[in-house]
C-alpha cells in the first residue's frame, strides 16, 4: 500500500522513520512550511521535513491544502494518508483524495481532549490515565469514528515532554499493528461515543503561576508547560521560569520553625526550596531558569538571592 505522510514536530518525524524502517511505502511527506524558531527566530524547516529528506521522500511544504496541493497529492497515487499533528484540518476534497482516505494519531482516548494540546490537558486536569487513538480523519476536529486505541498510565511526576515520549511509541506502535488490518479490511471503525473534551494549547498567560491556587494545581502547571510554553512567576521584579515542582501536600510552618507564612513566601529546608502555596500546603521548587540564566537547580539559584523574596 502507498502511503503519504503528513507530520510536523520531532513526534511525528519519529513515526515516519517507523513507518520507513517497518517496511511500510511512504511515497511523499506533507509537512507545514518552514518557520522562525528559537529566541533568534531563525527560519527552520520541520522535523518531519528534515527526516524524510534524510530518507530520500519527496516533500511537500504547505500551511493550508487547497487545489494545487491536492493536484500535487493525487500524483502519487497513494491509497492512504496517514497524519502525526500535522496542524491543519483537511476540507471534504482532500478527505477524499485515496481510497482509504486518511488516518490520525491523537495522543489521547477519545473523544477526550480533543485539539491541540491532548497531552498537557490531560496532565493539567489531574488524571492518572491516558492513551493514544487511531481514527478516521472526517471534517470535524477530531472527531471521526476510532479504528483502534491503547491506554497508558500517567506516570507521578511526569511532565509533558516525557508524557509524549511515552505516548510517541505507544502511538507506533499502534500504527505498525492497526494499518495492516486496515488495508485487509479486517476491521472496522467504531463512532466516538461519552463525553468529548477539549484541549488548546496553552498560552504564556495561562501558565504564570498563582502561588494562591494549591500546590498540586500548581505542580500539575508546571508539569503539563514543560517544555513549553515553560511555567513563570516573579521574584524580586525578576521572572523565573520554573521547570520542575513537587506538591508536599499540608503544611504546618510552626514545625518548620516559621511563624508566619504568607502565600509565595520562600523557604528553605537544608537543600530543598518550597513555596508558601494555597490552602495550607507548600510547593517544592526544583529546578528553575532565571531570566537570562540556563538552567539551574532551585538550592543553586536561591543562594543567589535575598532569602526575604517572595514568589508573585
Amino acid at each position: 500500500m502507498r502511503i503519504i505522510f503528513a507530520g510536523t514536530p520531532a513526534n511525528a518525524a519519529q513515526s515516519l522513520r517507523t513507518l520507513v524502517s517497518s517496511g511500510h511505502d511512504v511515497v511523499a511527506a506533507l509537512t507545514r512550511e518552514d518557520a522562525p524558531v528559537g529566541r533568534k527566530r531563525v527560519v527552520t524547516e520541520s522535523a518531519v521535513a528534515s527526516v524524510s529528506r534524510e530518507l530520500g521522500i519527496e516533500t511537500i511544504k504547505a500551511n493550508t491544502i487547497g487545489a494545487d496541493v491536492r493536484s500535487l497529492l493525487s500524483k502519487y497515487r497513494a491509497d492512504i494518508g496517514v497524519v502525526v499533528a500535522y496542524g491543519v484540518l483537511f476540507d471534504a476534497k482532500t478527505l477524499n483524495l485515496f481510497d482509504f482516505g486518511w488516518v490520525n494519531l491523537h495522543y489521547s482516548l477519545l473523544p477526550a481532549w480533543r485539539g491541540a494540546a491532548p497531552v498537557q490537558a490531560a496532565l493539567l486536569s489531574g488524571a492518572n490515565r491516558t492513551g493514544v487513538s487511531l481514527f478516521q480523519l472526517d471534517e470535524g476536529m477530531d472527531t471521526g469514528p476510532i479504528w483502534n486505541s491503547v491506554q497508558a498510565e500517567i506516570h507521578p511526576r511526569e511532565n509533558a515532554k516525557d508524557l509524549l515520549a511515552r505516548l510517541s511509541l505507544l502511538g507506533d506502535s499502534l500504527l505498525l499493528e492497526t494499518l495492516p488490518q486496515i488495508f485487509g479490511k479486517v476491521i472496522q471503525p467504531i463512532q466516538q461515543s461519552g463525553l468529548a473534551s477539549y484541549a488548546k494549547k496553552l498560552s504564556r498567560d495561562q501558565v504564570k503561576l498563582d502561588f494562591s491556587n494549591s500546590a498540586i494545581s500548581l505542580e500539575r502547571v508546571v508539569r503539563a508547560a514543560n517544555p513549553e510554553p515553560i511555567a513563570w512567576c516573579m521574584c524580586n521584579g525578576n521572572q523565573i521560569q520554573v521547570l520542575e515542582a513537587f506538591a508536599l501536600g499540608n503544611t504546618n510552618w510552626n514545625e518548620l520553625g516559621s511563624t508566619s507564612a504568607p502565600i509565595g513566601t520562600l523557604f528553605k529546608e537544608k537543600n530543598r526550596v518550597m513555596v508558601q502555596a494555597g490552602m495550607g500546603t507548600l510547593l517544592e521548587i526544583a529546578q528553575v531558569r532565571p531570566s537570562g540564566k540556563s538552567q539551574m537547580s532551585a538550592d543553586d539559584w536561591y543562594r543567589g538571592i535575598d532569602p526575604e523574596s517572595f514568589l508573585t
